[in-house]
């Protein structure tokens, strides 16, 4: 099993292969996160596999938990201040794209996080994910664009992909008048949100786009299959599990042969030329075996990647660094890989 708050860099050079021989049983929470999940589960949602999208999107999310967990510890639900955040829109490929900004204290010209949630591409929002722009803004001093792709079913693959494409392009060029610095452009993103963070890397270097120069990515979507270890291993974890990677799944695709997409497999993909990258991972989720997997064909391709996988934890953990300490120590090691690109 691997080891929390170790680097992993063993598994880029050939102690992936070992990692990913067979499944094993499913890891269990540490107190920190089994008193999210306690309380997510007291919150009473449905199976979101069993659901349509529209009944999906109004079940209560990890960050509900979170904020319900803070309430019951006597704490405050407040979000993490910053120095400013407004709502705004930028232009897309089909119309305007909702985006939220938010930027730290002072006059800049700060670099920027395009940053993309999680939801696999069907739910959630930049209000379910609000947590994690705010702990980066605090973290790096950059100002973090969210960017409120589509959605599938309504708008299938790749409607969210070139939503995300546009966004980092159109900031990438526009950085100067939002007060950031258009050179210090970094991507990052959580889940399927992850995947786009790299896919937009990837399409940036097969258009001829400008590209950012750093990816952070959070369990990544990377592949376009559900044939791995953690997911067998995962299957019926929470908050995410395999019957709703299959759901996101069909709801999300047009064709199965879009799975083969390289925008999707990402593990697949010619990705040389493509900026450094932090790849963080959770020991109890179904991603976790495709992240590693990513996180080597990266390496492989000659690029500088830092990788942590950290034990205890599920997916979503990332946001959560208000009640898991562990989210607060992979918001640092992602902050010290986005600094560093931006030259801090």
């Amino acid at each position: 099993m691997l080891k929390v708050r170790t680097p992993m860099y063993a598994l880029l050079f050939g102690a992936f292969a070992i990692s990913l021989a067979g499944a094993q049983t499913m890891g269990k929470p540490d107190a920190q996160m089994k008193a999210v999940l306690d309380q997510l589960g007291a919150l009473h949602g449905k199976p979101i596999e069993k659901l349509s999208p529209q009944e999906a999107r109004k079940q209560p999310s990890p960050a509900d938990a979170v904020k319900a967990l803070l309430a019951k510890q006597g704490k405050s639900t407040d979000p993490e201040p910053v120095g400013k955040v407004m709502d705004t829109a930028i232009p897309g490929p089909s119309g305007s794209i909702p985006v939220r900004v938010y930027s730290p204290n002072g006059n800049g010209p700060f670099p920027v996080i395009v940053y993309y949630h999680g939801g696999g591409w069907v739910i959630a929002n930049i209000d379910t994910y609000d947590a994690t722009p705010r702990a980066l803004v605090n973290l790096t001093n950059a100002m973090v664009v969210a960017v409120e792709y589509r959605k599938a079913p309504e708008h299938k693959f790749p409607a969210a992909h070139e939503d995300a494409y546009a966004a980092l392009q159109y900031v990438m060029k526009n950085a100067g008048t939002m007060s950031g610095d258009p050179t210090r452009v970094a991507v990052v993103g959580e889940s399927a949100g992850g995947n786009m963070a790299s896919a937009v890397c990837l399409m940036a270097k097969m258009r001829k786009g400008m590209m950012p120069v750093y990816q952070g990515l959070v369990y990544p979507v990377a592949s376009g299959t559900l044939a791995w270890p953690s997911m067998a291993e995962n299957a019926k974890a929470k908050p995410l599990n395999k019957a709703m990677m299959a759901w996101f799944v069909k709801h999300t695709l047009k064709e199965p042969s879009d799975a083969k997409s390289p925008l999707l497999n990402l593990v697949a993909a010619d990705v040389s030329g493509l900026p450094p990258a932090t790849v963080v991972t959770a020991q109890i989720d179904p991603l976790r075996s495709e992240g590693q997997a990513y996180a080597a064909h990266l390496k492989k391709a000659g690029i500088n990647v830092r990788y942590m996988n950290y034990e205890g934890v599920t997916h979503e953990f990332f946001g959560m660094s208000a009640v898991v300490d562990k989210a607060k120590e992979a918001q640092q090691f992602m902050a010290t890989g986005l600094k560093t690109a931006f030259g801090k």
